[in-house]
């Protein structure tokens, strides 16, 4: 359970910094995830093309 601290009636930094803490802690990708089923072809598939769109991002970044 992620857990920030109000100081100073600072009610916006302590929102702000929660959003972070949530975004980082993995939380909503899992979400998203989770919300419909892929049959594990479809998900190799998917993987294989993030894996396909990173390495030439990767090699592009190198050049």
């Amino acid at each position: 359970m992620t857990h920030v601290s109000v100081k100073n009636g600072n009610v916006d930094g302590a929102l702000r910094i929660f959003k972070q803490k949530f975004a980082k802690s993995g939380v909503p990708s899992e979400i998203k995830k989770r919300k419909h089923y892929d049959k594990p072809g479809v998900k190799r598939r998917n993987e294989k093309k993030e894996n396909i769109k990173n390495s030439r991002r990767n090699r592009k970044d190198r050049d």
